[in-house]
C-alpha cells in the first residue's frame, strides 16, 4: 500500500566515523543518556528496508525524495563506518521498500507500487551487479513486502489483494526466479492492504510465515505449507483507511509481536502492539507513546524486543522487557525500519539516516 530504560543497560555504540564511501554526518552522540550512534548516508533517500547480516555487515534500500528520484541500495561492511553506493541501474522513480541479504554478496530488494512498479532485483557480487528477477503483470497487484526461509532457496512476497484477495509470489531457487501462486488458499481479503512501512509486513521463521493486513479490518495471515494456504486471525490492533498492522517479528514460532497504529494519527501509540497467544491468535499488548513502524528481538534476552516509529510529529525507539507488555521509550529520535543480530540493532529512517546501537 501507498504509505501515505530504567534498570535496563543500553551500551552506546561509539563507532568512528572515518571518511567513507559515502559522506556521513554525524548526528550528537552523548553519553548521558541511551541513545542511537546515527549518520547520514544519503539525505535524499527515505529508507524503509533494512537487513543485517551480523554486527558489521547491513544492507538497506529506498526511495528518493525527490520526485523522480532514482530509489537507492547501501550497503557496509565495517559496522556502519562507511556505506557503498551499490544500487542498481535505471531505478528512477522506484522505491526499494524491502532488502533481504544472506551475506555481503547475496541480497535481493523489492521496489514497490502499482503494475510493473513492483519489481525484485538480485545481486550475487555485492550489488556490483544486478539481474531483474520479478516485475508485475498485473495492474491492480501491489508488492509490498517479502522474506525467506532459513537456508534462503524458499521465500515469498505479497501484494495488496487482488480480485479480492491478496496476492502472493513464491521462489524456489534463491530469488532467481518468482512465481505468481494460486490464491485458492487465500481467505477473502477485500477491503485489506498491506503497509509497506519497514519491509517486515510479511516475516518468516521457521517453516511458519505471517503477514499483517489494514484497512476494513486489521488481521495477521499465518502460513504453514510455503505460502500454499493460509489463516487470517483478529490482529486486535484498530484498522482504518491508513490503519493496520505495520510490521511483525518473531522470536519462535509461538512468541510474536504486531506492530502499528494509524497514520493519520501518527501521534497515538494506543493499542498499537499485540502479542502471540499459546493457541495461536493475537491479544492488544502495551501502549506506544509513538507508532510502532518495525520491530525486533534482542536474541539471548527471551523477553526483550525494540520497536521504532518515525512517522508524524511523535517518533521514538522504545523497548520492552517483558516481552512487549509493558514499554519504556529510550530515545525520541526513530526510524522507519529496524533489525538486530545478537545484541547489535540496527535501524534506518527519512532524510537517508542509518544507526547502530549496542545493547549490554
Amino acid at each position: 500500500m501507498r504509505i501515505l530504560l530504567g534498570t535496563l543497560a543500553l551500551v552506546v555504540s561509539s563507532l568512528p566515523f572515518g571518511t567513507p564511501a559515502v559522506a556521513a554526518a554525524p548526528h550528537d552522540r552523548g553519553h548521558s543518556e541511551p541513545t542511537w550512534s546515527e549518520s547520514v548516508v544519503d539525505a535524499d533517500q527515505s529508507f524503509r528496508g533494512l537487513d543485517a547480516v551480523d554486527d558489521r555487515t547491513a544492507w538497506v534500500s529506498g526511495g528518493s525524495l525527490t520526485d523522480g528520484g532514482p530509489g537507492k541500495v547501501f550497503r557496509t561492511t565495517d559496522a556502519g563506518e562507511s556505506w557503498q553506493d551499490v544500487s542498481p541501474p535505471g531505478t528512477e522513480g522506484l522505491g526499494f521498500r524491502d532488502v533481504e541479504a544472506s551475506s555481503a554478496r547475496t541480497a535481493s530488494v523489492l521496489a514497490i507500487g502499482p503494475g510493473e512498479a513492483s519489481r525484485i532485483y538480485r545481486t550475487t557480487d555485492g550489488g556490483t551487479t544486478w539481474t531483474e528477477t520479478f516485475r508485475n503483470t498485473e495492474e491492480t497487484a501491489f508488492y509490498n513486502c517479502m522474506d525467506f526461509y532459513p537456508g534462503g532457496k524458499r521465500g515469498l512476497a505479497v501484494s495488496d489483494p487482488v480480485d479480492g484477495k491478496f496476492r502472493i509470489i513464491g521462489t524456489h531457487d534463491g530469488g532467481r526466479s518468482w512465481q505468481v501462486m494460486s490464491d485458492r488458499g487465500m481467505p477473502d481479503s477485500t477491503g485489506e492492504f498491506n503497509f509497506s512501512a519497514s519491509g517486515d509486513c510479511l516475516v518468516i521463521n521457521g517453516r511458519h510465515a505471517w503477514f499483517g493486513s489494514g484497512g476494513s479490518i486489521s488481521r495477521v495471515f499465518h502460513s504453514t505449507d510455503f505460502g500454499r494456504t493460509w489463516e487470517a486471525t483478529d490482529s486486535t490492533i484498530p484498522a482504518g483507511e491508513a490503519a493496520g498492522v505495520f510490521g511483525l517479528a518473531f522470536r519462535t514460532p509461538g512468541e510474536g509481536l504486531a506492530v502499528g497504529g494509524d497514520f493519520s494519527a501518527t501521534d497515538n501509540g494506543v493499542d498499537a502492539t499485540a502479542v502471540t497467544t499459546r493457541r495461536g491468535d493475537w491479544r492488544g499488548a502495551g501502549d506506544l507513546a509513538h507508532l510502532g513502524e518495525d520491530a525486533a528481538w534482542i536474541q539471548g534476552r527471551h523477553h526483550t524486543v525494540v520497536v521504532v516509529g518515525e512517522s508524524g510529529d511523535v517518533a521514538g525507539s522504545s523497548i520492552s522487557l517483558d516481552g512487549g507488555l509493558n514499554w519504556e521509550r529510550f530515545s525520541e529520535t526513530g526510524f522507519h525500519t529496524l533489525d538486530c543480530v545478537r545484541r547489535t540493532c540496527w535501524a534506518a529512517g527519512g532524510n537517508g539516516r542509518a544507526a547502530t546501537l549496542h545493547l549490554r
